[in-house]
């Protein structure tokens, strides 16, 4: 049980990571190497293009496991200290008010609704030919 709450507190880390990479992107103090890696790191996990296939099972996965946090890891080992520590604190409290957070959750739930209803639309009551 203290391995699977681990691997969650790690997970929760990464995200807040993520969000304070994005915040100190613009930053001029952050280095440009940090701003590549983190912008090739988020690149690769969004894109539909992977080392290993995600059809392989298990293993395409486990690329993603293991380069994502790496690239972000150090990423964040190349941002100065100081950047990190005023980035991790607006995240924080951007984290707290941030009510397009809210709205874009609402969006995302509305767009799956909609999906789902226009997919039960077609399979139930569209005409057939």
């Amino acid at each position: 049980m203290a391995k699977i709450r681990r691997l969650f507190t790690r997970f929760n880390e990464l995200k807040s990571d993520i969000y304070v990479l994005f915040l100190a992107y613009r930053d001029p103090r952050m280095p440009r190497q940090a701003k590549l890696l983190a912008v090739l790191t988020v690149v690769y996990a969004f894109s539909p293009l992977d080392i290993v296939s995600d059809f392989i099972p298990l293993m395409g996965y486990l690329d993603d496991l293991i380069l994502i946090p790496l690239g972000m890891r150090l990423a964040m080992g190349m941002v100065p200290p100081e950047v990190l520590q005023e980035y991790r604190f607006k995240a924080q409290l951007r984290g707290r008010k941030n009510p397009a957070v809210r709205l874009v959750t609402g969006l995302i739930i509305l767009f799956l609704v909609m999906a789902a209803i226009m997919i039960i639309y077609s399979l139930t009551l569209a005409p057939t030919f």
